[in-house]
């Protein structure tokens, strides 16, 4: 019997999704990292998680090394290509970042924000987050609650059967009882009638 074949669509879970990144962040540095070993190749693996985390792996000593290297290839392709053909080596090119741009990014999420360079507009935009981030959270710890009252009151409600139960019982056992105490009283009584 084989695995099942995993249908590759967004995790709708928050919980689960966040088990599988951390799991898949992990086997993914690992790959990486046996195939700079294996092959003797450079690799660099640059990762935001949603919440805008970075991690990074390098297989060399400096991820800005390999960077600059891309950065050299990448200026090299684009002169070569632009001699040939100006407009598709612009399109071509045109969506990927440059090395100045990546090593922002990276060491903007590295270090976290720095509040003095941020525009106004910056300013709105991580206020936004941030209220968003704090409606979610509240939203969280709203289900939180209801499903903990849910509980309780499932529990409750058990609680008021099981003691009704037992004052059945209880209610039967003394019915019993003077039953017992009756019959034991007319045992008693029947020597004395003969």
């Amino acid at each position: 019997m084989g695995r099942r074949k995993l249908q590759l669509k967004r995790i709708e879970n928050k919980s689960s999704r966040q088990v599988t990144f951390s799991k898949r962040r992990g086997g993914l540095i690992k790959k990486a990292r046996e195939l700079s070993v294996l092959c003797d190749v450079d690799v660099a693996l640059v990762v935001f998680s949603s919440r805008g985390r970075l991690y990074e792996f390098s297989s060399t000593n400096s991820l800005a090394c390999i960077l600059d290297r891309y950065q050299r290839r990448f200026d090299e392709e684009a002169v070569a290509l632009n001699s040939v053909n100006a407009e598709g080596s612009h399109s071509k090119y045109s969506n990927r970042l440059s090395h100045g741009q990546l090593l922002q990014i990276v060491h903007r999420q590295h270090e976290g924000p720095n509040f003095e360079q941020m525009t106004v507009t910056d300013l709105v935009q991580l206020e936004k987050q941030l209220d968003a981030t704090l409606a979610q959270t509240r939203a969280r710890k709203m289900e939180l609650m209801m499903e903990s009252l849910k509980t309780l009151q499932e529990k409750e409600r058990m609680l008021i059967e099981e003691k009704g139960n037992l004052e059945k019982e209880l209610a039967a056992a003394k019915n019993d009882q003077d039953s017992t105490a009756v019959m034991t009283m007319e045992m008693a009584t029947l020597p004395l009638l003969r």
